[in-house]
């Protein structure tokens, strides 16, 4: 067995991997670039060493041989499917705790890899995947195979330069957008197109195999809870699969894997038509650790890592297949700092409070704590929250419980989505597809903020302007704010913007006792106390506790499952927009421009793409609001935006005449 092991990789990864390695008596080495130098994976390693790049091939093993590690853990994303890390390990004498360079190589490729598990028997999606294939090859294979098509990228997966094209009039432009995407995310701009399986469900099943001819698998999981083709909740086993499905799509699994002498920790994925469960296509295999990894250890009682590191260390498997049972429901829910009612953009910003779950029956996976700063150069994934239960409800039950006990304080999460999304009918019910969560956003994310909110704000701003006494003298009766005045109190306005809703509320009296009005609605009696960390407000006869942070002018608060952020603002600031739309284009998130797709001077319509940024993995084109010129240009292909930075300026025509 190894003595040390470098942890190539970040965040909830990096510090689940360390957590088994210490379970093994095993030295952990974290790496760092200088963003993350004061993060948590750094802190809970028993050794770290800083490197330029989580990419660089050369400094990660530079890393390794430095600090004495005998092995490297890539974890998932950045060099975990890169066959030359893989080698460049091998001839420095490290072990590289995954598959072969060349089983990454068979299965990394999309194509080969369709080649190679369709020769070994194994049913593919109908598709053409021929290498090489020109633009012009893209559009004939499409009308070919007939729409709506899927373009997928060849050199890798996660949803990114995936299209989904309904329209041939849409092909050009999302091979364009793909290609791009693609090229940024995986070096290689190789693109294929299949036929897209209506009703589709996202099912992979889990495969253990070692260099001694041993390849098992640990049933499935349902991944078909995505948004923008990136799973956000994931379950074992899945609620579609009778024992007779599974066993033959874990058998298909086994022979894919052993269709490249693969060993270690696996996916193998398939999507599943609803309409037609019996029939099942392989899509592609993920040659590492999976996110959703907890969901079958907390079914299976299997350390996935712990088995990683024993198969890299040339030990046998030490179960069989008949050895592996399954026990109750798991379900994981994945914490991104995104924004779901404005199309899961990005967020981002400085970790003012963190608020985790625990129970015997929850874990978190997570590297977050106070001070975390959330920026535009990684993956928005902040942890992993999971929940087990004897039935698949009771389970449901637990991780909406675990969920309601999650804040994040400083950064916007979408908490409160999975929240809707878990106590969805069609999911309670199991009756799940890829498109679930797309058809349904309006109504998941319908939610406007309780009056309780803006009350809570407004009394904990109330409690900020209090005075507080020096030492043991009393607080002069003149300093208090309390809206006194002869002929009776006068009110105290606060104006307060959060989510959708511009408020003003007005208290009069104290916080020990308040009365309230929201706008001109009707008063309302309100109490209200707190800590440092903890408000508690009776508001309208009800009381509510919130943990709070304020970051300047901005008061976050979280209480019953739900996360805000509060803006305060002067009341003479004006309120009023542009009626007809025209003026700055801002940028949705903090990111980087990829493409102006405009200049100075141009006529637009309404709906042009004027700018595409980029930002966590994912593009956003920016579009002109109206019909116009682009009269004003701010920035350039490779400039780091912030949020609602101006970006351009689009007049309306009549405003030009």
């Amino acid at each position: 067995m190894f003595s040390t092991v470098l942890v190539a990789n970040r965040g909830e990864i990096a510090v689940r991997v360390c957590e088994t390695l210490a379970n093994l008596g095993i030295r952990s080495v974290a790496v760092f670039t200088d963003a993350d130098a004061g993060a948590r994976h750094v802190a809970d390693a028993d050794d770290a060493i800083r490197v330029p790049s989580y990419l660089s091939i050369a400094d990660m093993v530079a890393a390794a041989k430095e600090t004495g590690a005998e092995a490297v853990h890539p974890g998932y994303g950045f060099l975990a499917e890169n066959a030359a890390f893989a080698r460049a390990c091998a001839d420095a004498g490290i072990v590289f705790i995954g598959p072969p360079p060349a089983a990454i190589e068979a299965m990394g490729d999309k194509i080969r890899a369709k080649q190679t598990v369709s020769a070994a028997g194994v049913a593919v999606v109908p598709g053409r995947n021929e290498p090489g294939m020109s633009d012009d090859d893209l559009v004939a294979a499409a009308k070919e195979i007939g729409y709506p098509v899927l373009v997928k990228p060849s050199a890798g997966g996660g949803g990114k330069g995936m299209r989904l094209v309904e329209d041939p009039a849409d092909l050009p432009e999302a091979l364009e957008s793909a290609r791009r995407e693609a090229r940024g995310a995986f070096g290689d701009d190789t693109l294929l197109v299949e036929r897209f399986v209506a009703n589709p469900r996202h099912i992979e099943i889990q495969v253990l195999a070692d260099a001694h001819g041993n390849v098992i698998h640990l049933g499935e999981r349902e991944c078909s809870l995505q948004r923008r083709h990136q799973k956000i909740i994931e379950e074992a086993p899945s609620p579609l699969l009778d024992e007779e499905k599974r066993s033959r799509m874990g058998a298909a699994a086994v022979e894919a894997a052993r269709s490249v002498g693969y060993t270690g920790a696996g996916t193998v994925e398939f999507i599943v038509s609803t309409d037609r469960p019996d029939e099942f296509f392989f899509m592609e295999m993920n040659t590492r650790l999976q996110v959703e990894h907890p969901v079958t250890e907390m079914v299976t009682g299997i350390d996935l890592v712990e088995q990683q590191v024993r198969v890299a260390a040339g030990l046998s498997l030490t179960m069989a297949q008949s050895d592996v049972d399954f026990e109750g429901h798991a379900v994981e829910a994945r914490v991104y700092a995104e924004d779901p009612a404005h199309g899961f953009l990005p967020t981002g910003g400085r970790v003012l409070a963190v608020t985790e779950p625990y129970g015997d029956n929850v874990r978190v996976d997570s590297a977050l704590r106070k001070g975390t700063v959330v920026g535009s150069n990684y993956d928005p994934m902040l942890a992993k929250v999971v929940a087990w239960g004897p039935t698949r409800s009771s389970a449901l039950k637990a991780l909406s419980g675990a969920l309601s006990g999650t804040a994040v304080l400083g950064v916007g999460t979408n908490t409160a989505f999975l929240r809707a999304l878990l106590s969805d009918a069609d999911v309670v019910a199991g009756r799940l597809d890829t498109g679930l969560v797309e058809r349904k956003l309006e109504e998941l994310t319908k939610t406007e903020v309780p009056d309780v909110v803006f009350a809570a704000a407004a009394l904990d701003r109330l409690l900020d302007l209090r005075p507080v006494a020096e030492d043991d003298d009393p607080v002069d009766p003149w300093d208090l704010v309390n809206g006194w005045r002869l002929g009776g109190p006068a009110a105290i306005p606060f104006r307060l913007a959060c989510g959708d809703r511009d408020v003003t509320v007005r208290i009069t009296g104290t916080p020990e006792k308040a009365s309230i009005t929201l706008d001109d609605a009707e008063a309302h009696q309100a109490t209200a106390r707190r800590d440092r960390h903890r408000l508690e407000i009776t508001f309208a006869g009800r009381t509510a506790t919130f943990r709070r942070a304020r970051d300047n002018d901005t008061l976050w608060l979280a209480g019953g499952g739900g996360t805000w952020a509060v803006d305060e603002h002067s009341l003479l600031e004006r309120t009023t927009v542009n009626a007809t739309g025209g003026g700055p284009v801002v940028s949705p998130m903090p990111g980087t421009v990829l493409v102006v797709k405009a200049s100075q001077g141009d006529v637009v319509a309404a709906g042009a793409p004027l700018v595409v940024v980029e930002a966590m993995k994912m593009e956003h084109t920016v579009t002109a609001a109206v019909d116009g010129v682009v009269t004003e240009l701010h920035v350039r292909a490779g400039q780091q935006v912030a949020l609602n930075q101006p970006l351009a300026v689009v007049t309306p025509h009549e405003e030009r005449s």
